[in-house]
């Protein structure tokens, strides 16, 4: 049985990516810096939680150090902080948790998955893409989830590890609720996404399956939308 470990993989898009493994077979290890959340998640058949916070080495360390193998990782922890994130600290932490916690735990898998010949997924957005006003930490972390991940694969490939990126666009998340809950900004969303509905973590973990799957084993160094065709008008 293959093994995969998913940061953020109690909540959101992360839950989403933890069940589409386990119901493909995989043992998922998903992880979450919140005792809380992780005691507030239903864990199915084939999942495993575990706390680990992606901004503590030690904490990150601990949780790959303890594994006998991997197959997979999928960097699914994320913050964002609408309105806030021009203050200076709020900034740093952002690119903290979403950048260098990324490129943390790519460090602390590599070794693991340059044994199985695995893969990473790294969760970029389509704010990658284009600047988000409200969210500069964001956008600029996201941005650079992006060209970390074509480095990486640039790298990693002759050790046989693959390195993709999915960016999702407007995925029904406790992250979007605000948004969906809002009359206005849900029409002007949906007016400009060509398939007229939010997205499913559920949809955006199938996408993760197939690109973590053999039948991608010539696919490295990509970002993929998963965003109902918005970036596309």
């Amino acid at each position: 049985m293959k093994r995969a470990l998913v940061t953020g993989g109690t909540r959101g898009i992360g839950a989403g990516v933890s069940r589409a493994l386990a119901d493909a077979g995989w043992a998922v290890i998903a992880v979450s810096a919140s005792q809380a959340e992780l005691e507030g998640f239903r864990p199915q058949k084939g999942i495993s939680t575990q706390l680990m916070d992606v901004t503590d080495q030690a904490s990150v360390d601990a949780v790959f150090g303890g594994l006998p193998d991997l197959d997979a990782l999928v960097n699914s922890a994320g913050i964002l902080r609408r309105g806030d994130e021009y203050d200076i600290d709020v900034f740093a932490r952002v690119l903290e948790v979403n950048l260098t916690g990324t490129m943390r735990c790519c460090l602390a898998a590599q070794p693991l998955l340059a044994k199985s010949g695995g893969a990473i997924v790294n969760t970029a957005s389509m704010l990658s893409t284009f600047g988000g006003p409200l969210v500069p930490a964001y956008s600029a972390s996201k941005g650079g989830v992006s060209q970390l991940t074509k480095a990486l694969a640039g790298h990693w490939a002759e050790q046989g590890i693959r390195v993709n990126a999915i960016a999702p666009g407007w995925i029904e998340t406790e992250m979007t609720q605000g948004l969906r809950d809002d009359a206005a900004r849900t029409q002007g969303i949906m007016a400009r996404t060509p398939m007229k509905r939010w997205g499913k973590p559920e949809e955006v973990g199938a996408l993760v399956h197939w690109l973590l799957s053999d039948a991608a084993s010539f696919v490295t160094g990509s970002i993929y939308p998963v965003d109902g065709g918005y970036l596309a008008v």
